[in-house]
């Protein structure tokens, strides 16, 4: 019973980091159309993934014209998408040696 919570809940997230991701790369390709951003589509993504790529801004400084904030923004997540198997079965055998299962 708790097992399947636990995947149930894996897989919610590792599903929304993966929808999160491609809406990244989506704002991310959307800065080579001109005025795309201005489009209801591009503040609607501006909306939503500006203020977790604005994070690494602040850290990863631009190389000439270009910023490797987003890169680094899409490494970030996945490996946080990595990380969550290894947390859950952490989080599973902690509940195992508890009895609770």
């Amino acid at each position: 019973m708790v097992s399947q919570i636990l995947i149930s809940i894996y897989n919610l997230l590792s599903s929304l980091i993966n929808i999160y991701r491609l809406l990244l790369v989506v704002y991310f390709l959307m800065s080579w159309l001109p005025g795309a951003y201005q489009s209801g589509l591009g503040q609607l993504l501006a909306r939503i993934c500006e203020p977790y790529v604005s994070f690494f801004r602040r850290f990863v400084p631009p190389i000439g014209m270009f910023s490797l904030a987003g890169l680094v923004a899409l490494l970030a997540l996945s490996l946080i998408e990595m990380g969550l198997g290894p947390l859950f079965n952490i989080i599973y055998q902690l509940l195992y040696q508890l009895g609770i299962s």
